[in-house]
């Protein structure tokens, strides 16, 4: 008796096991056979959320299911090492293909020469960053969307809506090429218009703060790179401007949400799903170097409304009805 119930206690988990096992394996050969995308930001603002969402919504709309490609999204948090780290992980895994957000991170898997591809979102100037020689013809495996900033577009906008402000206070961070380049734009405009402007450099975003702080008694209005440091620390910086009446002109629509008064800038989900789609040229066999890399100059004017009423600012009517307007 004893025996027979042994027996059909046996045959009853080998059953039960082999059950498991059949329902498990359609699933591991789909994880198996999946794209495998490595998705990688150097620090977390609002920005960088807003590109991510436009890649991974654009894939899935494409028909790119999450059973067909599994994207592994990773922050470094705005430490260097961390970055490092993550992108070795990322090659040691052999990712299908490793997706960047901005610069710092696009720069830390193409110095890698993985020959894993690489596309990139929103790097403002590719070339001078050295992820590519060439617009045209990417070489280095990689290619991506710019946002070059429109540096002369917000100042002309910051003449008609705060007129007759005479220095900028320019606060960024020299790891970042891409705000070194925007900062270089913009000093350019600036001498060539008789404006004047004060800098602050930082290294991280706990120094944010004590930049603004600085300069409010020096500027009678900020302007705020494409800058991730800056970028994170930004109602910050909005707030000390306001308690002091003084405007900040930002680099994109997240900077306005969080405080800033204004901005020309690119959307940036759409610039995520631009990169998706150049991703997907790839994945139906597209060489790398034959897609181009893409400037995007989609811009759009945001105000904060909230930030131009605690300023005391009447907007004109006609750069109010041309607006994305943020309450």
């Amino acid at each position: 008796m004893k025996k027979t119930l042994v027996g059909l206690l046996i045959s009853t988990l080998l059953l039960a096991a082999v059950g498991c096992s059949s329902e498990t394996a359609p699933q591991d050969k789909a994880s198996a056979d999946a794209i495998q995308v490595g998705l990688v930001q150097l620090a977390d603002n609002g920005a960088f959320t807003d590109m991510r969402e436009g890649f991974s919504t654009k894939m899935r709309e494409l028909g790119y299911t999450e059973e067909q490609m599994i994207i592994d999204y990773k922050n470094a948090n705005g430490d260097t090492a961390t970055l490092n780290s993550i992108m070795q992980t990322m090659v040691d895994e052999k990712k299908d293909m490793i997706v960047t957000i901005g610069t710092p991170a696009t720069q830390a898997i193409v110095n890698m020469n993985s020959g894993i591809p690489v596309f990139y979102i929103s790097v403002s100037n590719p070339v001078g960053a050295k992820v590519i020689t060439d617009m045209n013809t990417p070489d280095k495996n990689a290619t991506g969307t710019s946002n070059a900033i429109p540096v002369s577009e917000m100042f002309k906008l910051a003449d008609q809506l705060t007129p007759n402000r005479q220095t900028y206070g320019l606060i960024y961070n020299t790891g970042e090429i891409n705000a070194v380049t925007t900062i270089e734009n913009a000093k350019k405009y600036l001498d060539s218009v008789g404006l004047n402007y004060k800098e602050v450099i930082i290294t991280s975003s706990s120094e944010v703060q004590q930049a603004a702080q600085s300069l409010v008694n020096q500027v009678d209005a900020f302007f705020i790179p494409n800058d991730s440091v800056v970028q994170s620390a930004m109602p910050q910086v909005a707030e000390i401007a306001k308690n002091a009446k003084i405007p900040v002109y930002g680099s994109s629509a997240v900077m306005v949400q969080s405080g800033a008064f204004a901005t020309v800038s690119i959307d940036d989900i759409t610039i995520g799903g631009i990169t998706a789609e150049m991703a997907e040229k790839y994945l139906k066999g597209t060489p790398i170097e034959q897609i181009p890399s893409l400037i995007v100059t989609d811009f759009t004017t945001v105000i904060n409304k909230s930030t131009a009423d605690a300023l005391g600012l009447t907007l004109p009517q006609s750069v109010l009805d041309s607006s994305k307007i943020i309450d």
